[in-house]
């Protein structure tokens, strides 16, 4: 079964992802396809609503030399550090821009891994960066959103026009 990411401006996008109840092996299928389609984009992370797939799933993988995708269902922030870091995010649902975000550096993430059970980890850096980006995703919101309205409208502008 082969997901296509899904286009900009789907609904889907803008919708919060639904709870997993449990790590099932149709779960874990899940998680192996957006393993591959993120390491085809490439790119460090990806949500499953990216996917049409309306579940709290994501998987993240910043290693230099991949294959150390970690998998992550019904993630959560627990707490951030107060020390911003800015990286350039972008998001292949809306493909051609791109935008300067800073969030914390490092951010402490609860979430159920692949064996079912419910771990916190630390994250910095980059992966700081591309999980935030993929809890952003399960709750509806795209990169875009955390701009403010005048640079997000030029943004959103762009797209279309590239589009076109």
């Amino acid at each position: 079964m082969s997901r296509a990411l899904l286009k900009w401006p789907d609904r889907r996008l803008r919708s919060v992802a639904e709870p997993v109840a449990g790590i099932t092996d149709e779960i874990r299928a899940i998680w192996a396809e957006m393993v591959e389609i993120m390491d085809a984009m490439p790119g460090y992370g990806l949500a499953a609503p990216q996917v049409g797939v309306m579940q709290r799933l994501a998987v993240v993988d910043c290693s230099p030399e991949r294959g150390k995708a970690i998998l992550l269902a019904n993630p959560e922030v627990i707490s951030a550090g107060t020390e911003l870091r800015a990286h350039e995010e972008a998001s292949p649902n809306l493909p051609g821009v791109s935008a300067t975000l800073e969030r914390p550096a490092k951010v402490i993430v609860g979430f159920t891994d692949h064996h079912g059970m419910r771990v916190r980890q630390e994250f910095s850096g980059l992966w700081s960066t591309s999980v935030q980006h993929q809890i952003d995703h399960l709750n509806g919101r795209m990169f875009f959103d955390r701009l403010s309205r005048t640079k997000r409208d030029m943004l959103l502008k762009k797209a279309r026009k590239g589009r076109a």
